[in-house]
C-alpha cells in the first residue's frame, strides 16, 4: 500500500513538474482564455486557472500579474484572434461579399469565445504601445477595409465603423447569452441584418 502511495504520489509531482516546466506567459494566457469562453470571464479567478493549468496560484504570478493583467493579456489576445478571423474572411471579397463575409466570421468568433470576447468590452489601453491599441487597429483595420467597396466620405467613416461594430456586437453578444428566445430562425434574422447594414451604407 505504501509502494503504490510512493508511486503515485511521484507520479503526481512529475506531472506538476512537467506542467510547470511547459508553462509560460502565452501559455497561461490561452489556457485563461479558453477557461473564460468555458465557465465566463466573471468566473475566471487565479485559483481556477492553476488548477486548470496544475500549479499553485503563486506560481502563476511569474507569468500573470495578478487577475487585472491577465484580463488585459487575454483582451489582446481575443482582439488579435478575432482580427484574424475577420480579416482572413474578408480577402477576396468586395462590397456586400465582404461585408457579409466580415459580419459571419465576426459573429462565429463571438459565439465560440464568448469568455475571451467579453475581455475586450471595457478594457482601454495605456498608450499607443500598450499591445491593446495594436490589436485593437488590426480589428478596426479588418472592418474599415470593408468600407472600402462603399462610396462613403472621408467624414463618415468613423460612424459607419461605429455603426458595423454595433450591429454584429449587439447581435452577437446577444444571441451568445441566449438573448432571442422568440420563434423566427436566428441564422435569418442575422443575414436580415447583413442586407440592412448593405443597403445603409449603400445609401450613403
Amino acid at each position: 500500500m505504501t509502494g503504490i502511495t510512493t508511486t503515485t504520489t511521484h507520479r503526481h509531482a512529475k506531472r506538476s513538474c512537467s506542467t510547470r516546466a511547459g508553462l509560460d506567459p502565452a501559455a497561461v494566457v490561452a489556457a485563461g482564455a479558453a477557461l473564460a469562453d468555458e465557465v465566463g470571464l466573471g468566473n475566471l479567478t487565479m485559483g481556477l486557472l492553476a488548477e486548470r493549468v496544475g500549479v499553485r496560484t503563486p506560481s502563476l504570478h511569474k507569468h500573470a500579474g495578478g487577475r487585472e493583467d491577465l484580463k488585459r493579456r487575454i483582451t489582446a489576445l481575443a482582439l488579435r484572434e478575432a482580427a484574424d478571423a475577420v480579416g482572413g474572411a474578408a480577402q477576396g471579397y468586395a462590397g456586400r461579399d465582404a461585408l457579409a463575409a466580415v459580419a459571419r466570421a465576426f459573429r462565429t468568433f463571438v459565439l465560440e469565445h464568448p469568455g475571451r470576447y467579453a475581455a475586450t468590452i471595457d478594457v482601454e489601453p495605456s498608450g499607443p504601445e500598450d499591445p491593446l491599441a495594436t490589436a485593437g487597429q488590426q480589428l478596426l483595420g479588418a472592418f474599415t477595409a470593408v468600407l472600402r467597396g462603399y462610396e462613403i466620405a472621408e467624414s463618415d467613416v468613423d460612424h459607419a465603423l461605429r455603426m458595423l461594430r454595433s450591429l454584429c456586437h449587439g447581435f452577437a453578444t446577444l444571441q451568445a447569452a441566449n438573448g432571442f428566445q422568440w420563434s423566427a430562425n436566428i441564422d435569418e434574422s442575422f443575414e436580415w441584418l447583413i442586407a440592412f447594414a448593405d443597403r445603409g451604407l449603400r445609401a450613403l
